[in-house]
């Protein structure tokens, strides 16, 4: 059914006349007829009784009136709807973080995006850096942080900051140290999907520095709590040493030949537009992660 025409109908109908109607829509009483005409033969049925006095609806005007009324309410709710959808979105964004920026970002991120977007949800997922990639690239996940990851054409990516990882112990360190004398001591790390890890290893193979590794924790509490029983230490991202709440004093060193820096990355899916949601979600983690991972350094030599 044709909804111009069928708008020329309930303007008719609605007006008593084709005279009072085709001057409501400034077009001329042929054309308005004429336009009536066609729909009436679309239906196949009379939908008003012409007169001298001007035109009135049939019984099967009547009924095609109500559901003329009833479309004509159904867009205007429609427009009304995406008008609002514009000025507060509703939908749901999913966010991916790594548990250790997630334990930090998350409730600020929360906040402000109930805040700004009251009629929208948020989800956050905690991943290891390899699985929020692969969740991006498969439509699960719609922005994220990511550690280290490797370039992707399926993937935006955007550095946000590059951190100095340090050697961390509950004994007395240098200022500096080697990377080939960080090798040598007994480490706690995270398992090889890690990022991490993987920083790690591609600086001490080439080199042919293995790790001592006494064992494989991917909690990064964990491993801070290991390290504050002595068990032995770790190598992590400066700012990792925020978490430390032990009674035992920390100790960190810079390591150097070479110096090794992670990179903290804003990533989204090329193939899906940017939304408002998707944008400010974005922003936010840019402003969040400034805040709370960029300016630090490790120990001055």
């Amino acid at each position: 059914m044709d909804l111009m025409r069928l708008q020329y109908f309930v303007a008719v109908a609605e007006a008593g006349s084709f005279s009072r109607a085709a001057a409501t829509l400034h077009m001329s009483q042929p054309a308005l007829s004429r336009q009536v005409l066609l729909l009436e033969e679309e239906v196949g049925q009379r939908l008003l009784d012409r007169t001298g006095r001007g035109a009135q609806p049939t019984e099967s005007g009547l009924a095609l009136l109500a559901h003329a009324r009833g479309i004509f309410d159904l867009a205007e709710r429609a427009r009304v709807d995406m008008r609002e959808r514009q000025l507060s979105p509703r939908g749901r964004l999913t966010v991916g973080l790594p548990p250790r920026v997630a334990h930090v970002l998350t409730a600020d991120l929360v906040e402000r995006f109930h805040d700004q977007f009251p009629d929208a949800a948020v989800t956050v997922v905690e991943g290891l850096s390899i699985r929020l990639r692969e969740w991006l690239v498969a439509g699960r996940v719609d922005v994220a942080i990511l550690f280290d990851p490797p370039h992707s054409p399926q993937l935006q990516q955007e550095t946000l900051v590059r951190e100095p990882l340090v050697l961390i112990s509950v004994q007395p360190l240098p200022k500096k140290m080697r990377l080939a004398e960080v090798a040598q001591r007994a480490l706690v790390m995270p398992s090889g999907p890690n990022a991490l890890r993987q920083l790690l290893e591609q600086h001490t193979r080439p080199k042919g520095l293995p790790l001592k590794l006494v064992a494989e924790v991917d909690s990064v509490q964990t491993v801070l709590s290991l390290v504050a029983r002595g068990v032995a230490d770790t190598v992590l991202p400066v700012s990792a040493t925020r978490a430390w709440n032990y009674p035992q004093p920390l100790h960190v060193a810079a390591i150097h030949a070479p110096a090794m820096r992670n990179r903290l990355t804003l990533a989204a899916p090329t193939a899906r537009p940017a939304t408002r949601l998707t944008r400010f979600a974005s922003q936010v983690l840019r402003e969040l992660v400034a805040a709370h991972f960029n300016g630090m350094s490790p120990p001055d030599p």
